[in-house]
């Protein structure tokens, strides 16, 4: 079987937050993901209920689940590896909820957590994001070079924003966002710019970013493929959030259609990922950056 993508929607993102206090119920909201296409979601273990209520709808339907979970200490970690094994999930995302000054500090918590992983069927990937252990691009890239094999989920959009690069960007700072790629098992799907986390993508001024984050993703997919097996599939998880990571108008309420975000995402991921399967992984990169 030939390497695949898979493209996941976030059940977090999936929240209106509108001012007329509606949400959709969890049933509600799988539906609409899987009536889209999706191959399936991600959501945090924070409510097991809630998480074996999703598993139990997309089991049946073969479709995949990306857990996310926040641990603080080793030990946090062991609960979520039984309930991941207990729900099959697709792998596990761990956001590192500690923000130690120093890389040794982070050394026992990352060989802990590895330790645990290898215990479990399911792969297990350390997300870059903002307010975590990962929080900054610097200190992230000194951590690879003390773990060479770690395996990342790259969330790039944050080290984008919180590194506020000059644009265009430049061939040091692509370089940099190139080795956290090269360690990227998975990717979560987000568009900053430099000022802001998110920014709406059917905007026409925000071209110039998605253009920018699919070079990045480009470059991704075929790093991928060069490390990954033959028979591997990469997920790739639309995350739109709401407010406020998505921006508001004067009402309080999106400034854009996040769903309509979500779907026009998830097109244009699958047809990068057709167009460059398609030639074999082996060209280079034909997406360019402007601005």
């Amino acid at each position: 079987m030939a390497q695949q993508l898979v493209v996941l929607q976030s059940l977090w993102a999936m929240e209106r937050r509108h001012t007329d206090g509606v949400e959709r119920s969890l049933e509600q909201n799988l539906a609409m993901i899987l009536e889209a296409g999706f191959d399936g979601v991600s959501m945090t273990c924070l409510d097991p209920a809630a998480a074996r209520r999703t598993a139990a709808v997309l089991k049946p339907q073969g479709k995949l689940m990306e857990v996310q979970c926040f641990p603080r200490s080793v030990d946090d970690l062991k609960p979520v590896l039984e309930l991941c094994t207990e729900l099959g999930v697709y792998y596990l995302d761990i956001q590192a909820d500690v923000r130690p000054r120093r890389v040794a500090d982070c050394i026992p918590l990352l060989e802990g957590w590895r330790r645990l992983a290898e215990q479990v069927s399911f792969p297990v990937y350390f997300e870059t994001h903002r307010d975590r252990m990962t929080t900054d691009l610097y200190f992230t890239l000194d951590l690879l070079e003390c773990f060479p094999d770690l395996k990342l989920l790259g969330d790039l959009s944050h080290f984008l924003v919180g590194r506020e690069f000059a644009v265009p960007v430049s061939a040091e700072n692509h370089a940099y966002m190139h080795r956290i790629i090269d360690h990227c098992w998975a990717f979560h799907g987000r568009v900053a710019s430099r000022e802001q986390v998110q920014v709406e993508i059917s905007f026409p001024h925000n071209k110039v970013w998605m253009e920018l984050f699919l070079s990045w993703w480009e470059y991704g997919f075929r790093s991928w493929s060069r490390r990954a097996q033959p028979d591997e599939s990469l997920a790739f998880v639309c995350e739109l959030g709401p407010k406020p990571y998505a921006i508001a108008g004067p009402d309080g309420n999106d400034a854009s259609d996040r769903w309509m975000e979500a779907l026009m995402m998830k097109d244009a991921i699958r047809a990068l990922w057709s167009r460059i399967a398609g030639n074999g992984f082996a060209t280079q990169g034909t997406y360019s950056h402007r601005g």
